[in-house]
């Protein structure tokens, strides 16, 4: 209420007109600020979080997104649901947390699919700006194999090959327009030779046509690849991480000869734009406190994955450099998905 409208209804009402008035306005007041969108850190969560994941049970990111809720229901004492919502290249999921109230009682789980879809997708169901960032929870770190008889040991000498042999070095992936596939057109780019992309629907058919010798390279996540590196059935060339990954040091990175060349699937967590800020620092925090705990941190690392937990200013930072660099390589390869 203004002063001039307070001055006014003091002069000119009668004593019970401005009783009734002023007390109509602090309930307003009042119940504003115990609307959801109202809501603090303090009293957060006020009763069951619901928990979006845009796949359907069984995968990794389910998995995760099943130990992170249940760790948090036990910090909340409150019930966290997760909703599956699969579809669509994960944007069926995300369009329902962003169209959710903003007040922290709705959460959205994301992979690497968010920041590939905008230059992908021909018709988004969603902007990126109607979620706010949480936290990245993990990473997970890519590798370059190549089948056990290519005629090349090495990064190095496998684009030595490339370009002596222009056009003849394919590499599969699971699929068109994913992390893998964006992987070697990155390298591509970066080495200056001549990749040619082999989709698959899935990380099986691929991983059996790179080993019978049908494609010569396969970009899949580290831990994917291991299994088949081990038993001698694959090559590995390079990993894709910012360093040499920690468990395989013996595996020279990419970066190592491309200075910045870095390229991890991730799994973070999100909210629709508009929650308060003190609600997502309370949910980064205790979620953070969650991946940090050791049977949580085992159960992580035993799915191939590496914990970050960072915080949102630094997981805004890669999803709005992630889609940048995305969008370049889908511009400049002319990536398109079949309809």
């Amino acid at each position: 209420m203004s002063t001039m409208t307070f001055k006014t209804l003091l002069h000119r009402a009668s004593p019970l007109a401005f009783v009734a008035t002023l007390a109509l306005t602090l309930t307003s007041t009042a119940c504003l600020a115990a609307s959801p969108a109202g809501q603090t850190a303090r009293d957060y969560p006020h009763g069951p979080v619901s928990m979006i994941v845009p796949f359907p049970p069984g995968g990794p990111t389910d998995i995760l997104a099943r130990i992170v809720s249940q760790q948090l229901s036990e910090t909340w004492k409150a019930p966290v649901v997760v909703d599956y919502k699969p579809g669509a290249s994960t944007m069926l999921g995300v369009a329902a947390t962003a169209r959710a109230t903003p007040d922290g009682q709705t959460l959205g789980i994301i992979n690497s699919a968010y920041v590939i879809n905008p230059s992908l997708q021909k018709k988004m169901m969603y902007r990126n700006e109607d979620l706010v960032a949480i936290t990245q929870l993990i990473r997970v770190p890519l590798a370059i194999a190549a089948t056990p008889n290519a005629p090349f040991n090495t990064l190095s000498e496998m684009i030595a090959y490339a370009k002596r042999n222009p056009g003849t070095v394919t590499f599969a992936s699971p699929g068109t327009g994913g992390t893998s596939h964006l992987a070697g057109e990155l390298l591509a780019r970066r080495a200056g030779v001549e990749l040619t992309h082999v989709p698959y629907k899935g990380s099986s058919p691929a991983h059996t046509d790179v080993i019978g010798g049908r494609v010569m390279l396969m970009i899949d996540p580290l831990f994917s690849l291991m299994p088949n590196v081990k038993a001698g059935r694959m090559k590995l060339l390079a990993t894709t991480g910012a360093t040499r990954s920690a468990p395989y040091k013996e595996f020279e990175a990419v970066a190592e000869q491309f200075p910045g060349f870095e390229v991890q699937a991730f799994i973070g967590m999100i909210a629709p734009a508009g929650t308060p800020a003190d609600v997502v620092a309370k949910v980064q925090r205790d979620a953070a406190a969650v991946m940090a705990q050791p049977a949580v941190k085992q159960k992580v690392e035993d799915l191939g994955m590496e914990i970050v937990a960072s915080d949102p200013a630094a997981f805004q930072k890669r999803v709005t450099d992630e889609t940048a660099q995305w969008s370049k390589i889908i511009r400049d390869a002319r990536i398109e998905l079949q309809e």
